[in-house]
């Protein structure tokens, strides 16, 4: 179960590139890209509620899910892949949607691409400051890059008992992935997939990455039309300062009451309904959280 694929594999310089389609061919195109740990399957509650009028394409990022290239995991090759995927299949005009690590593609994709004209950020702070693991385990993290450690600290994670409360933090308190799609089996699985050198990039080169170059800065150079929506019960990154500064860069905040780290999980028909406002006229209705 662990590679179970859904679409069909898109072949691009980077290598074959899982993508999976749904709605109108002619609809507006919205491209939903996956956080770490995931795949395209952490869309499946939240796609049905769009694909009756968008053309709803999910995409597996290198080194993850049923995509199994691995010439890069930074921001860079992950949109260079991006890029090339929408060229074979001739999408413009799209809204690409990132949630938390994957927020990083879908800006770097806007910045490569001109098919893209609205961006929206899912849970990721502009910047791992907040991210308290990070200080206390840096000397760890270090080491994931070396293959015997990289490989052991991901086969641990396979044991279920560690996995559930290693993925707990990206739901609310009380929230059960079992009870919503895409399940915890799936979950498991899309674990289990990924590549164990994408631990290194997202858990340690990634952080120095955004402490240059924060996500917030990167809305305010594109000058896209740009929503972030949040969970206030997300426990990696705090909701005030977050949404506060992406404000301050021009983006639109929907502040999600029950929502945790994974508002797309937990409560999709919230995340369509916000997106579906926001793409009535993505240039009004600029706000902050109260």
């Amino acid at each position: 179960m662990e590679r179970r694929m859904i679409g069909e594999l898109v072949q691009v310089p980077a290598g074959a590139i899982h993508v999976r389609q749904d709605g109108p061919a002619d609809g507006k195109p919205i491209v939903l890209l996956h956080g770490f740990e995931g795949s395209v399957h952490w869309w499946d509650g939240l796609t049905p509620l769009l694909a009756d009028t968008y053309r709803v394409i999910r995409i597996d990022l290198l080194g993850f899910g049923c995509t199994t290239a691995e010439p890069g995991f930074d921001q860079r090759s992950q949109s260079e892949m991006l890029t090339a995927v929408l060229e074979r299949l001739d999408v413009a005009d799209a809204t690409v949607i990132g949630h938390s690590w994957g927020a990083d593609s879908a800006l770097g994709l806007a910045e490569l691409s001109g098919r893209v004209s609205e961006v929206v950020v899912v849970d990721q702070a502009p910047d791992c400051a907040e991210l308290r693991i990070l200080r206390i385990l840096r000397p760890v993290l270090r080491l994931l890059g070396w293959a015997p450690v990289g490989r052991c600290a991901h086969a641990l994670l396979n044991n279920n008992w560690i996995l559930r409360r290693a993925l707990g933090a990206g739901f609310a308190p009380g929230f059960d992935p079992a009870a919503a799609a895409p399940g915890w089996d799936q979950l498991r699985s899309d674990h289990r997939a990924m590549s164990w050198r994408a631990n290194r990039a997202v858990l340690v080169e990634r952080p120095q990455e955004l402490a240059a170059w924060p996500l917030d800065a990167q809305i305010r150079a594109l000058g896209l039309p740009a929503l972030v929506i949040h969970g206030r019960h997300d426990s990696l990154y705090g909701w005030r300062n977050t949404v506060d500064r992406y404000a301050a860069a021009g983006a639109h905040i929907e502040l999600i009451d029950t929502a945790g780290h994974s508002p797309n999980v937990e409560t999709p028909d919230q995340v369509a309904a916000a997106l579906r406002a926001f793409l009535v006229d993505p240039t009004v209705s600029r706000s902050a959280a109260s």
